[in-house]
């Protein structure tokens, strides 16, 4: 999917966007704790399910774009690392919990692997068998395994918006099944508004932007903010957990 036009939204503007709904998102997890019904909170929280389908959108356009795959994987997993701590400590996860134990971006790091996995020369077994470890080893993350997968398919089917998205639902869907299985049902089915960033991606038009500081933005901002939402929850809350793994 290769635009080149200059109007619709560059990636700085999709990735503002998905700052500004993930801090929503997380600031009602310690503001709300639990799994709460009140229909104004379900609509906020639903805002919040479009950050990781941009996130993962742009590791697949990272891979594709980058010109040193060895620095931009490094500096991935070191952040990764970094925001292990502040991550736990926003949400009050403790670290032998067994769901969302670390962020997303330990699952975006094994994305962008599993990408680089795809795009080698290892015939299909090799590639499957190799497979298996990573999804084991990301397990851990917010969003789990599930968001390396669907990383994958947003690159592997990304000469057809149509195919990449609905690849990216069905992965969300399985996603939303073992929540409203296993979790809870409503915040299952809420896990479904990750759809509402297809019209967002469609309307991506390629650029990256005038400013070229939004990548250090984001590494500087995501565990920053995570130390403030952990604040806020002992503000609130005491040093409880509020939400799986806590």
């Amino acid at each position: 999917m290769e635009r080149t036009n200059r109007t619709g939204l560059s990636a700085n503007i999709l990735k503002l966007i998905a700052i500004a709904a993930m801090t929503l998102d997380h600031v009602l997890w310690v503001a709300y704790p639990g799994y709460q019904k009140m229909w104004w909170l379900l609509a906020l929280h639903a805002i919040g399910r479009i950050t990781a389908p941009i996130m993962w959108f742009f590791i697949a356009e990272g891979y594709t774009h980058t010109h040193d795959f060895k620095k931009y994987a490094l500096r991935l997993l070191l952040f990764a690392v970094v925001s292990h701590v502040p991550y736990c400590f926003a949400f009050g996860i403790s670290f032998s919990s067994v769901f969302n134990q670390t962020s997303v971006i330990w699952a975006l790091f094994w994305g962008l692997m599993t990408i680089r996995l795809f795009d080698s020369g290892l015939n299909g077994w090799q590639k499957l068998l190799l497979l298996v470890p990573i999804l084991i080893i990301s397990f851990p993350a917010d969003w789990s395994c599930v968001a390396v997968v669907a990383i994958l398919f947003l690159w592997s089917e990304r000469r057809s918006f149509a195919r990449r998205t609905a690849w990216m639902m069905v992965w969300t869907a399985s996603y939303a099944l073992v929540y409203f299985l296993f979790i809870d049902k409503a915040y299952g089915i809420l896990q479904l508004c990750t759809a509402l960033s297809i019209p967002l991606l469609w309307l991506y038009n390629g650029q990256r932007g005038r400013w070229n500081g939004m990548k250090w933005f984001f590494y500087i901002y995501y565990p920053a903010h995570l130390v403030l939402v952990g604040v806020l929850r002992l503000l609130l809350n005491g040093n409880v957990g509020v939400m799986i793994g806590g």
